[in-house]
């Protein structure tokens, strides 16, 4: 069959309607949607997925399925699986504001990049909290300052833990360890969960994390907080300092969770996820679980939402660039 031909049988097929992507909105979701969360449970981007995947069901129709996919340095596997995923709205990320720090963290090291912040679309931000600096409640340092002044004596020796190398919780620690002159040694962790695990089974001393991650442990006795990398107190930990105010006047670092989707997802299927998450963000029970884990909602819209990235995520960067390359 030459060329003619086969225009010619073409030319003779059915015409098949095309659905408009506004139609295809209206028929969305027709099946199950996946929300990836790149850490293991036990984590920020963890809290933040569960309940609202459980709202999101309710208000799609459809169930809403939470696949935590740890792996690589603060959460790239999962990034980059959702990054890659079909623009369709059937897959979707709830991730943390190392997202943009991840790929410089590939450039500095000369890696292939897994990612691009570029390939993703903003759809709702869900949590701000500022970092904590927790220990064991058993440790010796009562306030930062005892904990300085022990790793000015002990340079190198003093370990915390971490989702990963250039995760949330590695700049907020090095971010704190440049600005007191201190050194401490680095134990990266596949997320969040496994790295506070560690710290309550006293293979590492210390952890930079999220008050909604800290606070059952530090109810139960468990853990102390020294200090808070946020410009202000919080309501969860009110007797906890800033950092700022102990003199660190460089250290602010706060843990943020938002929902992503691919950048080339249709508009009118943007604006679906949109509008549902508007509605999540109001639930009382998505409100009821975030208040009981000492993470108050920060809901964003997307406009918002991408404009807080934007700047948020060129002060990680420069964080990043300055601390260099560290395994």
């Amino acid at each position: 069959m030459d060329r003619r031909d086969v225009l010619r049988a073409a030319a003779a097929l059915p015409l098949l309607p095309v659905l408009s992507s506004a139609a295809f909105a209206q028929t969305y979701p027709s099946r199950n949607v996946t929300m990836i969360v790149p850490f293991p449970a036990g984590g920020q981007a963890d809290l933040a997925a569960r309940p609202v995947a459980q709202a999101l069901e309710r208000i799609l129709g459809k169930a809403v399925i939470v696949d935590n996919r740890a792996g690589g340095g603060g959460g790239s596997v999962g990034n980059a699986a959702a990054a890659r995923a079909e623009p369709d709205g059937y897959t979707l990320l709830m991730t943390l504001s190392s997202l943009a720090v991840l790929p410089e963290a590939d450039r500095l090291f000369d890696r292939p990049v897994a990612y691009e912040l570029s390939q993703f679309m903003p759809i709702a931000r869900v949590l701000a909290d500022p970092t904590l600096l927790a220990v064991p409640a058993s440790a010796p340092w009562k306030t930062a300052q005892d904990f300085v002044e022990d790793a000015r004596k002990r340079p190198g020796q003093i370990t915390y833990g971490s989702s990963g190398p250039y995760g949330t919780l590695h700049v907020a620690m090095e971010m704190f360890a440049n600005s007191a002159d201190i050194k401490l040694l680095h134990v990266p962790f596949r997320g969040a969960g496994p790295a506070l695990t560690a710290l309550l089974g006293g293979t590492v001393q210390a952890i930079a994390a999220a008050p909604g991650t800290l606070k059952p442990q530090v109810e139960d006795g468990k853990l102390r907080v020294l200090g808070n990398c946020g410009a202000k107190r919080i309501a969860s930990f009110p007797d906890v300092p800033t950092f700022q105010e102990l003199g660190y006047k460089d250290v602010e670092m706060y843990i943020w969770a938002g929902l992503f989707a691919q950048n080339a997802l249709p508009a009118p299927i943007a604006t679906r996820l949109r509008e549902a998450m508007a509605q999540v963000m109001t639930s009382p029970d998505v409100l009821k679980a975030f208040e009981t884990s000492g993470s108050l909602v920060a809901y964003q819209d997307a406009p918002a939402f991408a404009e807080f990235v934007a700047v948020d995520s060129a002060r990680l960067i420069a964080a990043v660039k300055k601390i260099g390359k560290v395994e």
